[in-house]
Order: structure tokens, then C-alpha cells, then sequence
């Protein structure tokens, strides 16, 4: 007879599937507890909030005007307003009209040196009453040379040797006894031109006088330039022979140089003149510079008188010739 179970043997082996899915229940019902506790919380906690900042303006460049110049500013106008603007800013005023002048103005820097300066005082300084920068060239030797760079030098004004130099044509082409011949040695050559800084103080460069013949032999401009350079000069090839080597062998010697551009009185016309002298400054408008040489005629003194403060006026800057060599 089989024996019977007891009833604590028959709950000892329930079925165990149920309690897995008993105690999931139990984790999901304290999660969604904890869940609602916390959002009760925030709801009875007060709120505060930061104040929110505005967002800073944005900083740009002014864009660039095209097709025409900036407006200058009015008076009274914040300078600050004219380099930024921001996104909050105020719009600008409205553009004032301007006047546009006739004719464009192109910067340019022009030199005029007086050739044949050291027979009048009275030349010089009527040069001077100009009030522009003018170079006088002195011929060394000659009776007021001497003073006319003593007194050119305390006037504020720049002195240069314009060195007697053999043309061609020479002997029947007349040049001053102390000029520099080609049948000359080196010595002879160095010793005058000693003598030429010794007749005209305070000059600072130097530039031919005549001279067609003897700035086209590259061994004698040598020796020239070479003295040159070793006092500190700056050479002006005027340029008298078209076969010139001054300005090319100064250049490879490393001296200061430069070149003349118009000569303006070959003719003693004040219309010519004139013309000459708006040739160069044409020059100086398209290349940036130019070099004119001119001589201390009536009419030349005339011209310059006149003209040279109204081009000023115009935009040209009027210089030194040292200013321009390089």
C-alpha cells in the first residue's frame, strides 16, 4: 500500500516560477514610487532662475568703400563710430556731399637743380623768396661762388659742385681752366677735385658741367666717382652725351646716384619753359620722381616764381635732389 504525503511536504514543493515574476513587480512598483517621489519634490521645491545675459554684439571691420574716397569726418563726430559698428548700433548719418575736384590729383615728387650758380648773390636769393626746396650747383672758381653756398647753406637750402668736365669739341669748345680733362692723370684728376670741395662749402653731392666728352670714358668717371664716394658725395649724371656711363657706373660702384630727367631752359621762353616744366612734372606723376636742371636766367627765375607754388597747390611735392638719389 502506498504511503501517503504529508500536507508540509506537498507546500515545500510548489511550483517556483511564479516568485521571479513576483519580485520584478515589487522592483518596478518601488522604481515608479521613487519616480513619483522625486517629481513631488521638484513640484514643492521653489525655482529659480538666472537672469539671462544678453548676447554680446557682434564686432565687425567696416567694409571697404569702392569707387571713392572716405568721407572725411565731421567735427564733433565720435572717431570710434568711423572704425566699427555693431549690430545694435544706430544706422550712420547720411553721406554729406562732397565737391570732387576737376581734375584727379597724382602724387609725384619733383628736384630742380640750378646749374651755373657762383656769379650773383642776388640769383640766389631770389630763388630762395620761392620758399621751395631748390639745390644750387655751384661752379667752383668762379668770384661769388663761395659765398652763394655760404649763403644758400644758412638759408636752409641744399649745395652741390657742379664740376667743370671737357665737352666735346674741346679746345674750340670753351670749358672754365679748371676743369678735368681726359689727357689728365688719376692724380691730377683727385687734385682738383680737392680744390672743388675747398671753393664751395657745405656742398653734399655733385653733378658734370659740360662735360658731353668726358662722361662717356668709363675709366676717367671711375677715378671721378671713386673720390666721390670715398668724401661721402652723391653723383647727378647730367646727362650731357646720351653715351653717358655716369649714372650706370655709379650705380655698379655703390654710390648714391641719380639721373636728370628735362633740362627746362635750353630756350629763354616763358611758354617753353613752362612746357619743360610740365614735361617734368608728368614724369613725376607717372614714375613717382624726376630730376630737372635749369640755370639762373631771368626768364627761368620768372617761370619757377610763378609756377612752382600753384604746382605745389596741385599735389607735387617739391624736394631736394639728395632726397631723391639712391
Amino acid at each position: 500500500m502506498p504511503k501517503r504525503r504529508s500536507k508540509t511536504a506537498n507546500r515545500r514543493k510548489k511550483p517556483a516560477g511564479k516568485r521571479p515574476l513576483l519580485a520584478l513587480l515589487i522592483v518596478i512598483a518601488l522604481i515608479t514610487l521613487a519616480f513619483y517621489l522625486l517629481e513631488t519634490m521638484k513640484k514643492g521645491a521653489p525655482v529659480t532662475v538666472a537672469p539671462q545675459q544678453p548676447a554680446p554684439a557682434e564686432r565687425h571691420k567696416m567694409p571697404e568703400r569702392t569707387g571713392e574716397a572716405r568721407t572725411p569726418a565731421r567735427t564733433g563726430e565720435n572717431a570710434a563710430e568711423q572704425q566699427t559698428y555693431t549690430t545694435a548700433a544706430q544706422p550712420p548719418p547720411p553721406k554729406q556731399p562732397r565737391k570732387r575736384p576737376e581734375r584727379p590729383v597724382v602724387p609725384g615728387s619733383v628736384a630742380i637743380i640750378v646749374d651755373d650758380m657762383g656769379s650773383s648773390v642776388q640769383e640766389v636769393n631770389e630763388l630762395m623768396a620761392i620758399k621751395l626746396p631748390l639745390t644750387f650747383s655751384v661752379i667752383p672758381g668762379l668770384a661769388k661762388g663761395r659765398e652763394v653756398a655760404q649763403t644758400a647753406h644758412a638759408g636752409g637750402y641744399q649745395v652741390m659742385i657742379h664740376m667743370p668736365m671737357e665737352p666735346q669739341g674741346y679746345p674750340k669748345q670753351r670749358m672754365e681752366q679748371n676743369g678735368l680733362l681726359l689727357s689728365q692723370d688719376d692724380g691730377e684728376i683727385r687734385k682738383r677735385l680737392s680744390g672743388f670741395m675747398q671753393a664751395v662749402p657745405y656742398a653734399l653731392g655733385a653733378n658734370n658741367h659740360m662735360g658731353s666728352r668726358f662722361t662717356e670714358d668709363r675709366e676717367k668717371m671711375g677715378t671721378v666717382l671713386g673720390f666721390l664716394k670715398g668724401k661721402g658725395f652723391f653723383f647727378i649724371d647730367s646727362k650731357t652725351s646720351p653715351r653717358s656711363v655716369g649714372y650706370s657706373l655709379a650705380r655698379e660702384m655703390g654710390l648714391a646716384t641719380a639721373g636728370r630727367n628735362v633740362f627746362l631752359d635750353n630756350e629763354q621762353r616763358d611758354d617753353y619753359i613752362r612746357g619743360q616744366l610740365d614735361q617734368l612734372v608728368d614724369i613725376a606723376r607717372r614714375k613717382g620722381m624726376a630730376i630737372g636742371i635749369c640755370h639762373p636766367h631771368k626768364a627761368t627765375i620768372a617761370v619757377l616764381t610763378a609756377a612752382l607754388p600753384e604746382l605745389r597747390k596741385s599735389g607735387i611735392s617739391f624736394v631736394f635732389v639728395k632726397d631723391l638719389v639712391r
